[in-house]
């Protein structure tokens, strides 16, 4: 991040394709997410009930820099899925979820 506002995003994965075809994806999807956690923008990620999809909780300093990395995700590269971004303003949380999302101080 470049010391701007952090700002918090919803990426929300919509399968395309038979789950056969996404299980097959399912390591580079995976080394993704991870590289995403190294770097600090993903904060949490989930598949989702009923599978149809999945969900990625990330941190970014636009939406067109979050955009950029939601679109090399594999799933998406390759056809197995489309992706929404939403960008929220958390203003209410549990007690230490709003220092924890908005990340380390300097």
């Amino acid at each position: 991040m470049n010391g701007t506002e952090t700002k918090l995003f919803i990426l929300d994965l919509t399968y395309d394709r038979p789950l056969s075809e996404i299980d097959k994806a399912i390591p580079a999807h995976l080394d993704y997410l991870n590289r995403g956690y190294a770097d600090g923008a993903f904060l949490a990620s989930g598949r989702k009930n009923p599978r149809t999809g999945g969900v990625i909780l990330a941190s970014g300093d636009s939406i067109e820099a979050v955009r950029e990395r939601a679109m090399s995700d594999p799933f998406v590269t390759l056809g197995l899925a489309t992706v929404s971004i939403t960008e929220f303003h958390p203003s209410l949380g549990a007690p230490g979820i709003l220092t924890a999302l908005a990340g380390p101080t300097s």
